[in-house]
């Protein structure tokens, strides 16, 4: 399986806002955005006074965010993207659905992990069920009604151990529902675009690919 696997932090530069791709440190004073909020690079510094970006320029950057903030590589975003302009709806806000609907942003967004790529780790390595049967891929896309719980033989991870107590502070998402008892979560319905609290302009994702 194809990843990333430079520093994570220097994307946050490059696209200018914080991803939250490591968790609870992006939150804190070690921030990398924080201490240094100018692009990765040697002209870093000179970028920040660079002229206005063109509409191209626009475009392409916010669909890099987008990609970047859910954690997917440029042919499967593509793919997405192809699936929103089939379906029915606004084609943005179709995206935006679709990579919500990922089992590692779900994961994610009910607490169980402190970042998407700590989330897909713990997928991958076999923590997880969806509707009671072992699901080890972080790209699947779950549907409304399904439940996303930690495996039985997990809990007992060191990991998972202390988790509960945390769970129990947890607040989620409207579209979502947490039983920090049994570790589970269940998808009450799936998410229009309002419910969603990313920060992005998707409709320059769109314009992006309808060059």
């Amino acid at each position: 399986m194809a990843r990333y696997t430079a520093s994570v932090c220097k994307l946050c530069r490059r696209e200018g806002m914080k991803l939250f791709l490591k968790g609870e440190r992006c939150l804190g004073p070690k921030c990398a955005l924080e201490r240094r909020g100018y692009p990765p690079g040697a002209h870093g510094r000179s970028r920040q006074f660079r002229r206005r970006e063109s509409d191209y320029g626009q475009q392409l950057r916010e669909k890099q965010r987008v990609r970047r903030f859910y954690g997917v590589l440029e042919r499967q975003f593509r793919r997405y993207f192809k699936i929103a302009e089939r379906s029915r709806g606004q084609t943005g806000a179709n995206l935006i659905t679709i990579l919500e609907r990922r089992l590692d942003n779900i994961v994610y967004r009910l607490g169980f992990a402190d970042s998407r790529a700590q989330a897909r780790q713990l997928i991958s390595h076999g923590h997880f069920e969806l509707n009671g049967r072992k699901l080890n891929v972080p790209s699947a896309l779950v549907r409304a009604g399904d439940r996303v719980s930690v495996r039985e033989l997990s809990r007992p991870n060191g990991y998972f151990r202390g988790l509960t107590e945390v769970l129990e502070h947890r607040s989620v998402t409207e579209w979502l529902s947490l039983d920090p008892a049994t570790m589970s979560g269940t998808i009450v319905t799936l998410p229009t675009r309002e419910q969603i609290d990313v920060p992005f302009r998707e409709q320059l994702v769109v314009e992006f690919y309808s060059r």
